[in-house]
């Protein structure tokens, strides 16, 4: 669907509802198409919810532990490295 520039600020909500159903929407400006607005789905498969769903991966609903890998400090710090390289 093609709507103005003008026909769009005039009724933005109601064309922002459309793009949300999922109508692709065509902003024009002098007969020429400048941008599309389409909607954002609803849905969110983001890749943790498709791991959960497919049982690779389980959640009990806590915060997570975090890793196990500590840092630890040996050898030269970047900082002095980056001071010795600018000489």
């Amino acid at each position: 669907m093609q709507v103005s520039i003008r026909e769009l600020k005039a009724h933005l909500s109601q064309y922002l509802c459309r793009a949300r159903a999922g109508q692709s929407l065509e902003i024009t400006s002098h007969r020429k198409i400048v941008a599309r607005i389409i909607g954002v789905p609803t849905t969110s498969d983001s890749g943790i919810a498709r791991l959960l769903a497919g049982g690779t991966a389980t959640w009990a609903g806590g915060k997570p532990a975090g890793a196990g890998l500590r840092l630890t400090a040996k050898g030269t710090p970047v900082s002095q490295m980056v001071l010795e390289d600018r000489g």
